[in-house]
């Protein structure tokens, strides 16, 4: 409880007997027993500090005012009347003069009336009657089971106690509603109307509060010590009188506020502020205590839901109202906390605005010590732990989100504003930076997720705009060996270093989240040109314990590997791994299309290199007296990359084969330096390897058709070397054998003449008669000469044909809008025609015989 009221007594044993009291302005009125009305002016004068003291004058005393005891008064100072009501009757007279105004002879018998501005009741019946023109007129009357003991105005209804129950009077229907009995104690009805449309009844000890219709309007009555007498509402307190003194309650709360010893008090009115208590021979005024007093106590008392009515209610000019409504409401969500209503709390602070680190600060281990130790409190904080401690931290949870969504919102806005935000505690630092508070509340959140639902983590840490404190929240993360989530934070603020060597130390870890190299390709996949030193530094450990899974490093198709300088990259691997380089740049060129001259010459570079330290350990493991394997089919690893090398060799066009020549030795690699010949022209020279070093005449027919062109002058002539190659061998030392190869080269007259029958017209008869010996038989070439002469006849009757078409494509027929048909002498029209070997046209369907021309 606390002091809302204070009584200062006014009139003591008064010599009259007080019947009824009513008041005005600063104007009390008082109807005695004897019949006389008394006018009090009462006004405030200065005392000694926190002293309430009022001048009490009695200004007039009017012993004829009635003839009998005046049971009740009412002051309507809008209308400048009193309503009195004295042996039974209403009276009303002037407020000025008390000068009678209208006896209202048709009220006789009544024994009270109620005022809405507009109406009055009688006994056993209501009379309704409206004030107009200095007099009451009537507008319509109702008959009552019972004689009303009090009532009260409700919108359009009047609301009534008898003896023992109370009813609702409609007037307009003239609808009477039960609402329910006055209790088992013997007690008079209490009506008091708390708003325009809410009214309280007693009932024994209780207060029940319905609406206009009589419903009930709140679950649960307000109950008091006693069984009051009568009731008045002073907002946010309800005043009742009780026999020993005087109780003070509040509505919506229910709560005790004050009880003060007013001994007989039997009367309450009030009127322009003021209250005014009485019993029969005493009068006391009811004085608020200041309201910041009021305060004051009610948040020692933590009734903060009061004390923000009060300071709602204060005459304080806007902003200092609104410091100290913040402050208590601040002061409300504190102590909700600390009664473990944690989501309630955090509601309230989020309406507030409150210092999102103030509110982090309750919590235990939550924000760093030295930022902690800077806040104060009320009081100290609850310990939590246990079920209680999660419930804490969920409704935390949902609080810095919330907050967390505001101030991004804000951010989004206005970048450069700084925070305005309030303390729980008053004299507390809060926090103006944006980056700052984004940074506690998302280290916050972390801190929550560890400790409550740790799978929300890692999508806190993707996030793009996500602030956490990276020291803090490493620290956090190694504690719980959250090692995969200590990787997303790395990779989120940039630091890959640390990421990449956290990765390379958990990779040998047998039970750790990162165990192996997968998460360090992935990493390095995704990191991009800007960082190819760290790609470097940290790929070097993968390509050398799993090669295959590190050259994906470089080789996976995604835009930050393609971005990657290959030549850089071309350079690194090849320190690593010859393998490697071959390997990437068999990607780049087959996969990537690269077409870069370098490149292909690298690879097939490489390749030689690679097949030449092969091909050595070969040879030395060759018994004595066993010949090599042709090119490609060579055992294992050497077969595999020689065919690499002459199928690449082969396919390849962006090569440069004089820059490659020089780098195959003229003692080996016969095959692929033959390749490299035909692409520079020089077919004499690959012919003679085909035929006269590998002696594989398939081989040198297929360079023949792939290289064989009539219309390019360096090509015609493939065939005709080919047979030049059978008649007349060069010399060992022109192909590039050595005396110690002992092979010499041979002249092929069988081999000479297959190809001239096989090949005759594609091989100049003039060249080919200047080669052949003049030994040779007749018989030998006349299958040649016939096939060159049915070659020749077969280009002459191939010329004649298009000759012939071109002439007939020559002749034209012009068919026009005149040209009539022969058969039918009609126009032809858009109709399908035929025209005959003379130019005779005819309609399509006039057309009998195609070979009949028609007559003329």
């Amino acid at each position: 409880m606390h002091d809302a009221y204070e009584a200062i007594s006014l009139l003591e044993k008064l010599p009259l007997k007080i019947e009824s009291i009513t008041c005005h302005d600063d104007i009390l009125l008082v109807g005695t027993k004897e019949s006389h009305l008394l006018q009090y002016r009462i006004k405030r004068k200065s005392g000694a500090a926190g002293e309430s003291k009022f001048d009490v004058q009695l200004e007039r005393s009017n012993k004829n005012f009635a003839k009998k005891p005046i049971t009740q008064l009412s002051a309507v100072p809008q209308l400048h009347i009193l309503i009195s009501l004295s042996d039974n009757i209403v009276s009303v007279h002037d407020l000025q003069s008390f000068n009678l105004i209208t006896c209202i002879n048709k009220t006789r018998g009544a024994n009270l009336f109620a005022l809405d501005f507009r109406y009055r009741l009688l006994k056993k019946k209501t009379k309704v009657s409206f004030w107009k023109n200095r007099n009451f007129q009537d507008l319509t009357e109702m008959n009552l089971y019972d004689i009303p003991r009090c009532m009260c105005w409700c919108k359009e209804s009047i609301c009534v106690g008898f003896r023992r129950d109370y009813f609702l009077v409609k007037i307009n229907s003239g609808d009477i509603k039960e609402l329910f009995p006055l209790g088992n104690t013997q007690h008079e009805p209490v009506i008091t109307k708390v708003a325009n449309d809410r009214l309280m009844l007693g009932r024994d000890n209780m207060s029940i509060l319905i609406d206009s219709e009589g419903q009930p309007t709140q679950k649960n009555p307000i109950n008091w010590t006693g069984i009051p007498t009568q009731i008045e509402n002073n907002p946010p307190y309800i005043i009742g009188i009780l026999p020993k003194f005087i109780e003070v309650r509040t509505i919506e709360t229910k709560l005790l506020i004050q009880q003060k010893e007013l001994q007989h008090a039997k009367f309450i009115c009030q009127g322009s502020g003021n209250i005014y208590v009485a019993s029969i021979n005493f009068i006391w005024r009811i004085c608020p205590m200041p309201i910041a007093y009021q305060i004051r106590q009610l948040l020692e008392n933590h009734e903060f839901e009061l004390a923000l009515r009060l300071a709602e209610m204060t005459d304080e000019q806007d902003e200092e109202k609104q410091k100290r409504v913040h402050n208590i409401k601040n002061l409300y969500a504190f102590d909700l906390f600390c009664q473990h209503r944690f989501e309630e709390s955090m509601q309230i602070f989020v309406k507030l605005g409150t210092d999102p680190s103030h509110v982090i600060g309750l919590y235990p281990n939550l924000l760093p010590h030295e930022f902690r130790k800077q806040l104060e409190y009320p009081k100290k904080p609850p310990d939590l732990e246990g079920g209680e401690l999660e419930k804490a931290l969920s409704a935390l949870q949902d609080y810095l989100t919330q907050k967390r969504n505001e101030l991004l919102s804000d951010i989004s806005k206005e970048s450069n504003k700084e925070l305005s935000t309030i303390a729980i505690q008053e004299g507390n630092t809060t926090i103006k930076s944006k980056k700052q508070l984004s940074q506690i509340i998302d280290t916050t959140l972390l801190k929550c997720y560890i400790q409550t639902n740790d799978a929300l983590v890692a999508p806190l840490l993707r996030l793009k705009d996500n602030s956490c404190h990276v020291e803090e929240s490493e620290k956090i993360l190694k504690k719980k060996e959250k090692f995969s989530e200590l990787i997303i934070l790395y990779e989120k603020k940039g630091l890959h270093e640390k990421a990449l060597h956290l990765l390379m130390k958990q990779a040998a870890r047998p039970n750790s989240p990162l165990k192996g190299h997968d998460r360090t390709v992935q990493y390095l996949q995704h990191l991009g040109a800007d960082h190819l030193k760290l790609i470097f530094e940290y790929a070097e450990w993968v390509l050398k314990e799993h090669p295959e899974d590190g050259l994906k490093i470089f080789t996976e198709d995604l835009p930050e590997v393609e971005t990657l300088p290959r030549f850089k990259v071309l350079e690194y691997l090849e320190k690593i791994s010859k393998d490697l380089a071959i390997a990437y740049l068999e990607h780049i060129i087959t996969e990537c299309g690269d077409v870069t001259p370098e490149f292909h010459n690298m690879l097939a570079q490489s390749l030689r290199e690679k097949v030449q330290v092969l091909m050595t350990e070969y040879l030395q493991s060759l018994p004595e007296g066993h010949l090599p394997s042709k090119a490609g089919q060579e055992p294992d690893k050497l077969g595999e990359y020689r065919r690499k090398l002459i199928d690449f060799l082969e396919c390849s066009q962006y090569y440069m084969p004089e820059r490659l020549l020089t780098r195959f030795p003229i003692d080996g690699f016969y095959e692929e330096r033959a390749i490299l010949l035909g692409r520079l022209d020089r077919h004499e020279q690959a012919l003679g390897i085909y035929v006269h070093i590998l002696r594989d005449d398939t081989l040198a027919k297929r360079y023949c058709l792939n290289y064989f062109d009539r219309g390019r002058e360096g090509n015609k002539d493939v065939y005709y070397y080919l047979l030049k190659m059978y008649l007349q061998p060069p010399p060992s030392s022109s192909l590039g054998m050595s005396a110690s190869q002992g092979i010499k080269p041979q002249q092929n007259m069988t081999a000479a003449f297959r190809l001239l029958q096989e090949h005759a017209a594609k091989i100049d008869v003039s060249k080919t008669l200047e080669l052949l010996p003049t030994s040779t038989p007749v018989a030998e070439i006349l299958r040649y000469l016939e096939k060159v002469m049915e070659h020749q006849a077969t280009i002459k009757r191939d010329c004649h044909v298009h000759e012939q078409r071109m002439f007939y494509q020559k002749a034209k027929v012009v068919v026009n809008d005149e040209k009539i048909c022969k058969v039918c002498k009609k126009r032809l029209g858009n109709s399908a025609f035929v025209r005959y070997p003379n130019g005779v046209i005819v309609h399509y369907y006039c057309c009998k015989d195609p070979n009949k021309c028609p007559e003329d």
